[in-house]
């Protein structure tokens, strides 16, 4: 799936050539919003290259997990994944979404979100469900935008002890 933004960006499914860029995007995402990822900067910085083009190549292709970009055509400026959990096999988990502050509010998740929702039905599941940070308003409210409804499900934060995530869904 590639959709097009203006200006010129597309959103597109990772490719093993994203791997130095997908890198960078996700030493950005854990900077700039450390709760909301499940490893800290530190922790994504001594990763080796390697690593990350093996984690790249993986979600480049197959039905368990999907990573897209919004690619200007220079570094990457947004991102969500998708896959599947074996306790939830008719749903696809939106996983790590991120927008670059400066390109918010720009028609960038829809995108984004809407690229993950075709894969999934391309692969059979026509649920998406995440997990936000409970306080997070600004992300709820985004996603209240996409049609993503309030389950009323609470599940801790798996990292952080005493926080609490609650859980969202829609149709594909």
């Amino acid at each position: 799936m590639t959709s097009t933004l203006a200006p010129p960006c597309t959103v597109h499914r990772v490719t093993p050539e994203d791997a130095a860029r997908m890198r960078a995007l996700r030493l950005e995402m854990l900077a700039d919003s450390p709760l909301a990822f499940l490893e800290t900067l530190a922790q994504a910085a001594a990763r080796p290259h390697a690593d990350f083009r093996r984690r790249i190549v993986q979600a480049s292709a197959g039905g368990q997990l999907a990573q897209f970009v919004a690619d200007p055509g220079s570094r990457l400026i947004g991102h969500a994944g998708g896959t599947v959990l074996p306790e939830d096999p008719a749903a696809t988990v939106v996983f790590a979404v991120y927008i670059t502050p400066s390109h918010r509010g720009q028609g960038v998740l829809p995108s984004l979100v809407d690229a993950v929702a075709e894969w999934s039905l391309s692969v059979g599941r026509r649920e998406l469900m995440l997990e936000v940070v409970v306080g997070n308003d600004r992300a709820v409210r985004a996603y209240e935008r996409l049609g993503f409804e309030d389950t009323g499900v609470r599940v801790p934060h798996p990292v952080l002890p005493g926080l609490q995530e609650l859980q969202m869904r829609r149709r594909a």
